[in-house]
């Protein structure tokens, strides 16, 4: 895929795929939308109301890797551990994820790099506190035994890659889901939210970030 680094409103990188016209993050901020719609009203919102030893988290979408690196300052720094499972069928290139500016230090860049450099279909243990899955299979046909807590849905737009969207895979992430776990994404399509509810999840709309109007949260209660 032709894909060039771009520069988000708040300074930091995202990345811009020619073919789909699309970018990986709103243009207004990247690392301000990733925390706010994964890491506050997903992880955040989780901890508020649960508590595990350890959490797992399925991300729809490594892309840039910057959920999984937020997620890995945020189990450092709370001293929380987390399993982190991702999928990414698209993995993007060495001489991409390496320009990336979402460190502030050495350490911080070495783990972006392992990030994307660590192998792929196996757990690895990145930090004594993140665990980190990564797997190039597609939605529709990951399978696992395991629950998750957490569900991050981070694929390009509805509109850009519909199949992934669909209400076959939501069904998925519901199955996917621990009772009481969410799923968490920046996109607020009517249609969306219409089959999150169908499938069984309440749906939450909430302020969405870096400006715009809303994003969704879905809850699992059986």
């Amino acid at each position: 895929m032709p894909i060039k680094i771009i520069t988000t409103e708040d300074g930091s990188h995202s990345l811009f795929n020619e073919e789909l016209n699309e970018t990986y993050h709103s243009t207004r901020g990247a690392r301000g939308e990733s925390m706010h719609v994964f890491i506050k009203e997903g992880l955040e919102f989780w901890l508020s109301q649960n508590q595990a030893e350890e959490i797992k988290i399925l991300e729809v979408g490594l892309g840039t890797g910057l959920n999984a690196f937020l997620t890995a300052q945020f189990a450092e720094e709370k001293n929380q551990k987390i399993q982190f499972t991702s999928l990414e069928p698209f993995p993007i290139r060495k001489e991409i994820y390496e320009d990336l500016n979402f460190h502030q230090s050495d350490e911080e860049k070495d783990l972006l790099l392992n990030i994307h450099e660590s192998d792929w279909e196996k757990e690895l243990d990145l930090m004594p506190t993140f665990k980190l899955h990564k797997t190039t299979t597609k939605l529709e046909h990951f399978n696992t035994s395991q629950l998750f807590h957490i569900i991050y849905f981070d694929a390009f737009a509805p509109s850009k890659q519909p199949e992934v969207w669909s209400l076959g895979n939501l069904k998925k992430c519901y199955s996917l889901l621990e009772e009481g776990g969410i799923l968490t994404t920046y996109c607020a399509q009517g249609q969306f939210k219409r089959n999150l509810a169908e499938v069984g999840f309440k749906v939450e709309t909430l302020q969405g970030a870096m400006g715009k109007k809303e994003m969704v949260r879905g809850i699992k209660n059986d």
